[in-house]
């Protein structure tokens, strides 16, 4: 589904974080935000995940009966189809990497205690299936094998994609991805790159990436908005905007 944010506006104190940001993202292609610290990228993405509220302004998501989002709280934005991997990878360390994928699964009937007890055939045919979604999603991003580990005895870049996987297994079709190559070990990057380019083309996710390396953008992204100031300054294919904008002197009219 599409996203769109209509004049996005958040300070902090005296800060202008975001400024009036309209953007939007489609379905089936990769879209990266650039700019230095404190350009207002992260805030965008906790702005659209729920995590802040704008001072002004509107998230909408869908084709055309428009949901809008703000003003959802968190949890109800992620079952909406947003999910978000963090900069800061986030596992849970002392279950297995199977175990932690399993938990973002929708529709775990096994959450209400009444049902647990009173039904308990129907409890475990449901996690049967959700461990079954688990692995595939294991599958896709490489870590199969590694299923039963513990998470904390992975590599950092394997915990990148144990909580990438987690996305899959929620189902997410929005994905906003926080600087993924952070902190990667070189020799996982292409990996985890592939995994990317394959969730747009071939699952036509929305896919959404904060980053500041710009050989990833150039290779993977389709679109790309540049922020500084909490503003656009610039916005268009990937490749012509880090020709044309690669020491941006002013904001170029949109």
């Amino acid at each position: 589904m599409i996203l769109r944010t209509q004049k996005l506006t958040k300070h902090f104190g005296g800060i202008v974080a975001l400024d009036a940001v309209s953007v939007e993202f489609h379905p089936g292609s990769i879209t990266s935000l650039i700019g230095s610290n404190g350009a207002g990228k992260s805030t965008l993405f906790n702005v659209i995940a729920g995590l802040l509220t704008p001072d002004s302004g509107d998230v909408f998501l869908g084709n055309g009966n428009n949901i809008r989002l703000n003003g959802l709280t968190t949890h109800v934005v992620a079952r909406h189809g947003i999910g978000m991997l963090f900069q800061d990878v986030r596992v849970f360390r002392k279950l297995t990497a199977l175990e932690n994928v399993a938990v973002g699964a929708k529709h775990q009937i096994g959450e209400h205690p009444a049902v647990a007890i009173f039904r308990r055939r129907a409890c475990a045919a449901r996690e049967r299936v959700i461990l079954d979604q688990a692995r595939e999603s294991l599958d896709f991003v490489g870590l199969a094998d590694k299923a039963h580990l513990w998470a904390e005895n992975l590599s950092y870049g394997e915990q990148k994609l144990i909580a990438l996987a987690r996305l899959l297994a929620c189902d997410a079709r929005v994905l906003l991805l926080d600087e993924p190559t952070a902190g990667v070990h070189p020799s996982r990057i292409d990996q985890l790159l592939g995994l990317i380019q394959r969730l747009a083309d071939d699952h036509n996710r929305t896919v959404i990436m904060i980053e500041h390396n710009r050989d990833v953008v150039a290779r993977v992204s389709d679109r790309v908005y540049w922020l500084e100031r909490g503003a656009i300054i610039a916005s268009g294919p990937a490749a012509q905007v880090l020709c044309e904008n690669s020491q941006p002197q002013s904001a170029p009219k949109l």
